[in-house]
């Protein structure tokens, strides 16, 4: 430390000294010894040289020292008595704040009207609502209804206590309405729930003519993402642009919030573009849209963009990271990406860690998964819920339910979620009873409210286990309206035992909730195909034309040194295409040498045998696979994701091909994922 000293000099020239010492004062340090020399010299009962000293004391956040510095100051005034009270405002000491207010009113001394803001602002942030609402007697008292600064700020304690009417009084008795008097009043709605209302009160607000700020125009950006307002989110980008704001990287990052968690990727895009300069927390925002959008392959280039462009990862942009991995299921990726940040921070940081674990639950690493869960140091229902979860979609259902029993062993009280991920296991597995014991207890013993997911997994056991008549009782039985979950649980039944009447009538209950989607269409068009009911088929097709629906296309990914590549049924535009086709062909040759054959009921169109065969040779996910085989060495294991199910030829090709290459094959369909291991599947033919 450097020493400090102070030059002699006369009583009036040391004070000048010394207060010009206190004002440019590098640190702490530096004030201790300045206070020694105000001591020393007898200038310590200098008001005005101890406020001075006060105010820098505050600045450097030495609370402590500063409150001493008061208390041994005799007679200290208002103008100590507000440095004081302002400076623990600003350090959000709010509480000591108060205490000091009444000191003040203890000792009688007259406020100024800069000072009830401050204190007005501490009742709000202690919180001392009752104290603040109390002061509005004492605003008026002291002449400062007429004070705009101190009305605001007992606005914001009305607004913040949720009192509205009273709020909307006094707001109407502000002399000089200002953006901040406006902004305390509009973020009152918010607070309080009411967005709508909010949002009115700003479009009021922009048409008198008052200029919003930055933090008002952020805050009814975050009301219309509440009640999914688009129009009033697209006007108020508009007001952005028109009023100079479009700069604003906080204003920005908001709007492309909005938009991600409105589904409007592309608008979020382009504001994302527009930026001149981006943080961290741009980026993070940009990617978890993307994830959180279902297009994750856009979130993990994304991410890969930020890294080139030198911006460390934060916690944010690796969650959605690691959750575009998930969807991809882009294993060696995620690990890869996990590794840019310390281990440490997974273990310690509930989101990061339940990230983690979901990407591996998610890309069939489920052991490397139950790693990360069992090293974590903290433990919440969220953490166990993704466990669970994970470990029943995965087929270790035995291990779902010791994590359940460790949830209740913990004192954490199971949830809905808890018993969706346990019902998930007890469908896979084709556990009936279990499914019973879980479904009864949620209300039995937990008093948990069922919801339609619950009764859809039911019905789905019931279904899957050729129960078609328990399933559809419990249907008629519910406390809720079947939605689509509902019936389509129905449906996988009806598929599995071939149950072609009631998967009639259930594709039309479908239908009739879900006339937008194409998919019901096409499984009652494939209903009446494997009837062979080749007219009414064509009718179906030719009313989804009609209505210009299409179906969804089938997907399949495959990840190989960190890049994801993507496969449709008979794609060839691939760089490795002949090499692949050429693949399928040895590999169908030797199956049908094993006495394979095609499992054409798959294919629902009025065509000849043989074209039915070579339309189910080259699904999106007998692609990847083959891709797979060509591109990596004897003993690695294939994993391949699905956006749709697994069709029933696939799902034997698969074991086939693992009995072929004594390869291990994991595939994940949109229903569970398929281990493949010597001519066998994890699900055992129950899917």
């Amino acid at each position: 430390m450097s020493i400090v000293t102070v030059p002699a000099a006369s009583s009036t020239s040391k004070a000048l000294q010394i207060k010009n010492l206190i004002s440019v004062a590098s640190s702490v340090n530096h004030l201790k010894v300045f206070h020694a020399s105000l001591i020393r010299h007898d200038l310590h009962h200098d008001t005005s040289l101890v406020n001075l000293l006060l105010k820098r004391t505050l600045s450097f956040r030495e609370n402590r020292y500063s409150f001493l510095l008061f208390s041994h100051t005799q007679f200290p005034n208002i103008y100590l008595y507000n440095t004081l009270i302002n400076g623990f405002v600003n350090n959000h000491l709010f509480n000591e704040t108060l205490n000091l207010f009444l000191s003040t009113r203890k000792h009688g001394l007259s406020l100024y009207g800069f000072t009830i803001p401050f204190v007005l602002k501490a009742c709000t942030r202690a919180p001392n609502l009752k104290l603040g609402i109390n002061l509005h007697s004492l605003v008026v008292k002291c002449g400062f209804n007429h004070d705009a600064c101190a009305m605001t700020s007992l606005l914001s304690v009305y607004s913040g206590s949720g009192r509205l009417d009273d709020a909307h009084k006094l707001f109407d008795e502000i002399p000089e309405r200002s953006v901040v008097s406006w902004t305390a009043f509009v973020s009152g709605y918010i607070a309080s729930g009411k967005h709508k209302e909010a949002i009115g009160l700003f479009k009021k607000m922009v048409e008198i003519g008052v200029r919003p700020d930055s933090y008002l125009i952020v805050r009814v950006l975050s009301a219309c993402v509440k009640v999914g307002d688009l129009d009033t989110a697209e006007w108020v980008d508009k007001l952005v642009e028109e009023i100079g704001m479009q700069k604003n990287s906080f204003v920005c990052t908001t709007l492309v919030n909005l938009y991600a968690k409105l589904g409007k990727m592309e608008k979020a895009r382009s504001v994302f573009d527009s930026m001149a300069e981006k943080d961290v927390v741009t980026w993070s925002t940009m990617i978890q849209g993307y994830a959180s959008n279902s297009q994750p392959k856009d979130g993990v280039d994304l991410f890969l963009q930020m890294l080139r462009g030198n911006l460390k990862p934060d916690r944010f942009s690796i969650v959605g990271f690691l959750s575009s991995c998930a969807s991809l299921g882009a294993l060696e990726l995620g690990e890869w990406g996990s590794g840019l940040i310390d281990r440490n921070e997974f273990l310690t940081n509930l989101v990061m860690g339940n990230a983690l674990i979901d990407m591996y639950a998610k890309c069939g690493a489920m052991a490397r998964g139950f790693e990360v869960f069992k090293d974590m140091k903290e433990r919440d229902r969220v953490i166990m819920n993704s466990a669970i979860t994970g470990l029943a979609k995965n087929g270790h259902v035995k291990l779902c339910f010791a994590v359940f029993g460790q949830t209740v062993k913990l004192g954490l009280s199971p949830d809905g979620y808890t018993f969706l991920g346990l019902l998930c296991g007890c469908v896979h597995a084709g556990l009936i009873q279990d499914g019973l014991r879980f479904f009864n207890a949620m209300s039995c013993v937990y008093s948990l409210k069922r919801t339609v997911e619950h009764y859809g997994c039911m019905v789905d056991l019931w279904g899957r286990a050729g129960m078609l008549s328990d399933a559809y009782r419990l249907i008629c039985d519910m406390p809720m309206k079947p939605n689509a979950i509902i019936w389509g649980a129905l449906l996988s039944g009806c598929r599995l035992v071939k149950e072609t009447r009631l998967a009639e009538r259930v594709l039309k209950e479908l239908i009739a909730l879900e006339p937008w989607n194409a998919g019901n269409y096409v499984q009652l068009s494939n209903i009446y195909s494997v009837s062979g009911r080749w007219d009414e088929a064509a009718e179906v097709r030719e009313t989804m034309n009609r209505k210009g629906m299409k179906k969804i296309p089938g997907f399949s990914w495959i990840e190989l040194e960190g890049t994801v590549h993507e496969f449709l049924a008979d794609d060839k535009t691939h760089p490795l295409s002949e090499k692949i086709y050429a693949k399928l062909e040895d590999l169908g040759n030797e199956m049908r040498l094993m006495g394979f054959v095609p499992t054409t009921e798959c294919v629902m169109f009025d065509v000849e045998e043989e074209e039915k065969e070579s339309v189910l040779g080259y699904h999106s996910e007998k692609l990847a696979v083959a891709f797979g085989l060509i591109s990596t060495v004897d003993g690695e294991v294939i994993r391949v994701v699905k956006n749709l199910r697994v069709c029933g030829d696939c799902h034997q090709v698969m074991k086939l091909i693992s009995k072929i290459t004594r390869r291990e094959i994991v595939v994940r369909d949109n229903n569970r994922f398929h281990c493949f291991s010597n001519g066998a599947c994890s699900c055992n033919d129950y899917w």
